[in-house]
């Protein structure tokens, strides 16, 4: 119910680009939001999808949950996780095209998957450098296997709890993109965000996955955005943009998309 309410008020909340009167997010809306514009390995990504999301093989998941130690273990079919955990074309997409836009160069994701959506942005060059933290052990060797198939080699895979390996992986560089797409539970997602901080390059970007997925999730998106290091945050509902660059007037959008 939560989620259905929060869609009907970011609709009637949401701008198009004709509502906007900052110049920077009135490029991002006409050179990122409504560019159609398919690049080279979409179709390539498309097609690992959908053979994933026919696969009936059945694995053993290790789930994590809100960071705990005690983890849980059931088995789910590819198929499904295809479905339900990977991200959409659309936000793959939308992931691409803002490594691509902002020429981000380190970047780091918490939450592989099955590695659809790491692909789309460590497509964008071979010169980037993307770390992509993934729970459970069975999940992270398919999305192995899918990185090799598309030629992948700029991606490095760490499987573990992020409690555990987040830190190791921070202290490795400083990150121009962050991409925090796991743990679904606010006090969590604001643990990660605030470890995450001291590892940013300057005018750093954040992209943070179910912002509406709960009332809990909601209220953690809220406290993030209202940090003195966002200066720009970006609702499109299923997703949330922040920036940091100490060059823009705090302001807060809620865009169509």
């Amino acid at each position: 119910m939560f989620r259905i309410l929060s869609f009907v008020k970011y609709f009637f909340k949401a701008k198009t680009a004709h509502g906007v009167h900052s110049p920077f997010v009135f490029h991002l809306i006409q050179h990122i939001l409504k560019n159609n514009q398919s690049f080279y390995a979409f179709e390539n990504i498309e097609s690992i999808r959908a053979k994933l999301l026919l696969s009936q093989i059945e694995i053993e998941v290790t789930d994590f949950g809100a960071g705990s130690k005690k983890n849980k273990k059931h088995k789910r079919k590819i198929s499904d996780i295809a479905r339900y955990s990977a991200k959409q074309p659309k936000y793959g997409q939308l992931l691409f095209k803002i490594v691509k836009e902002y020429k981000c160069k380190n970047i780091l994701e918490l939450g592989t998957s099955l590695g659809i959506s790491t692909m789309y942005m460590a497509s964008v060059s071979s010169q980037n450098n993307l770390y992509t933290i993934e729970g459970c052990p069975n999940i992270s060797r398919i999305a192995e296997i899918n990185f090799a198939k598309m030629n992948l080699q700029n991606i490095r895979l760490i499987t573990g709890n992020f409690d555990d390996v987040l830190p190791s992986v921070l202290k490795k560089n400083k990150f121009d993109l962050i991409f925090i797409d796991g743990n679904h539970r606010g006090k969590f997602l604001l643990a990660y965000f605030n470890m995450c901080i001291p590892y940013l390059q300057e005018n750093a970007i954040f992209i943070i996955d179910d912002i509406n997925w709960s009332k809990d999730m909601n209220q953690a998106w809220k406290e993030i955005i209202s940090k003195n290091e966002v200066t720009l945050s970006i609702d499109l509902f299923e997703v949330g943009l922040c920036f940091t660059n100490k060059a823009f007037s705090k302001e807060h959008f809620v865009l169509r998309y």
